[in-house]
């Protein structure tokens, strides 16, 4: 597994350090990447209708706006190291927190500030990287290290961004991380915004699936943090457009996964796992908007194509050029299925590993450890109820009965998200949101079988460790063993050995569910 996974390094590496030499320094795009943190697409250019989002939707009309834009895990790092590095979490490492002290694999991981670098460029990062080790990414310029949840001194990610894109003329990579959809939600910060909204003026996101004026309040500051983050983008795009620079920046804006919900984060569900991204690049994208599946996988093979870098075929993601340029034909499918899936978030409290799979229409997610209790489930209820107690409102919010009291539809939904069958099957066509299982339809098993045997492969085709039940077993009862950060900072995190050590003649699961 980790032996692969470190075959595929050397083979990376031979070929990204083969071709740097061949760039040609007069056509080398800036690139300017944009991260906001748990933020799904609730923005103005995603049709939300109570999201004030000015400043992307005019990014948005600039660029390129990817409809079904996805990550391959609903976790800070574990999206952050896909991104950077173009792999899947199964293929890195880093299954769970940095803070927790989850890793990748090998120091030695391609990613693109190490690439960019060897390429010419100067890198920098604004905001927290939140990926083991951080030696592994070389930036030459870092500010503003830690999550900056308090948003302290939001216009200094505005001053550090001027002051490395005016400091010289070579092309720059420049990742800047804003915290503001993380909670806690903030109503108002420097006066912004400048009228928030409150409970009275939205509703919950609908794959919540329950709705409370105590929840509306939460969800009423999610959307003002979302307010705010569009301003602090608009000053940031204005410093680009003052440096003269803006023509030759390719922008790329992404959430690192969906917002910190009922049914959201942490989880295989649409809440989680879909994202807004947006690309800009003046002269080589033409406004348009795009229903194709894409994922954050895809963002380094496309930077690479970018600046004329070979993109080796061992990356499981592909550039996005053809999108770009509206190469393909009105029935043409740039990915036909869209694989994701979720290990732990912060250890035990998060831990229940799944695989996901979807198509056009239908999209399976697959439990490696059914039937039992997914703790993240409580947790998630525990947290929210902290957020809303910490604003001492005068609203009671009981989410256990506010569930208990909603719905058929609803109440099974939630109980398949607290104790999750092996198979989950949704019609993401007439169910968007996911609350009405078919797995045991009798009219849905060929498109069960397809979807297993799909996952299955690509499980196969990207050396996914916990094929095994041995890898699975001692992953589990690893991370079960880790209840707390104490624990966490004493523990040195043993599963990239035994990966490499352990199983390789035993013989995988298999897709026949």
């Amino acid at each position: 597994m980790v032996l692969l996974n470190r075959s595929l390094i050397i083979v990376l590496a031979y070929a990204f350090t083969s071709f740097c030499s061949s760039v040609d320094a007069s056509d080398r795009p800036n690139v300017l990447l944009i991260v906001s943190e748990d933020n799904g697409p609730e923005l103005g250019c995603y049709g939300d209708l109570y999201a004030q989002t000015p400043h992307l939707d005019r990014l948005a009309g600039e660029g390129i706006i990817f409809r079904r834009a996805y990550v391959p895990q609903s976790g800070c790092s574990q999206s952050r190291a896909s991104y950077l590095t173009g792999l899947y979490p199964h293929q890195h490492g880093q299954f769970g927190l940095a803070t927790w002290g989850f890793r990748l694999y090998d120091d030695e991981t391609p990613n693109l500030p190490r690439l960019l670098k060897g390429a010419g460029y100067r890198t920098g990062i604004i905001g927290k990287l939140h990926i083991n080790p951080g030696t592994a990414f070389p930036f030459d310029f870092k500010a503003i290290p830690s999550a900056n949840f308090q948003r302290k001194d939001l216009k200094d990610y505005e001053k550090y961004a001027e002051a490395f894109i005016n400091g010289s003329d070579e092309p720059f990579f420049l990742s800047i991380n804003y915290p503001e959809a993380h909670d806690p939600w903030i109503r108002q910060v420097n006066g912004i915004p400048k009228q928030p909204l409150d409970g009275d003026d939205i509703k919950p996101m609908a794959y919540m699936g329950v709705d409370h004026p105590a929840l509306r309040e939460l969800v009423a500051d999610y959307y003002n943090c979302i307010s705010r983050l569009d301003s602090l983008v608009g000053d940031l795009l204005q410093v680009l457009e003052d440096s003269g620079k803006a023509d030759d920046t390719m922008v790329i804006y992404l959430g690192d996964h969906g917002a910190d919900m009922l049914r959201g984060k942490r989880t295989c569900y649409e809440g989680g796992l879909r994202i807004p991204m947006i690309i800009r690049w003046p002269g080589h994208i033409r406004q348009a908007s795009s229903q194709q599946f894409v994922s954050t996988i895809d963002l380094l093979p496309t930077i690479l194509k970018a600046i004329n870098l070979e993109v080796s075929k061992a990356l499981p993601g592909v550039p996005l050029q053809p999108l770009f340029a509206g190469k393909l034909m009105p029935k043409q499918v740039f990915r036909e299925y869209l694989f994701a899936e979720y290990h732990t978030h912060a250890a035990a409290p998060n831990y229940f590993p799944q695989r996901s799979v979807r198509g056009d229409r239908f999209k399976l997610i697959l439990s490696l450890l059914p039937n039992t209790e997914h703790p993240d489930y409580s947790d998630t209820i525990r947290k929210l109820h902290g957020d809303h107690a910490s604003r001492n409102s005068t609203l009671k919010l009981d989410l256990p009965a506010l569930i208990a009291s909603a719905p058929t539809d609803i109440r099974r939904a939630f109980e398949l998200m607290r104790c999750p069958p092996e198979v989950q099957l949704y019609d993401l066509r007439n169910d968007p949101y996911e609350f009405n299982n078919l797995a045991n339809s009798p009219d849905h098993q060929l498109i069960k079988t397809t979807l297993l045997n799909q996952l299955h492969q690509w499980r196969v085709n990207t050396s996914d460790p916990l094929l095994k039940p041995s890898l699975l077993r001692r992953l589990t009862n690893e991370v079960q063993s880790i209840t707390n950060k104490t624990l966490a900072r004493k523990h040195t995190w043993q599963y990239p050995r035994y990966f490499s050590e352990g199983g390789r003649t035993e013989p995988s699961t298999s897709p026949d569910k």
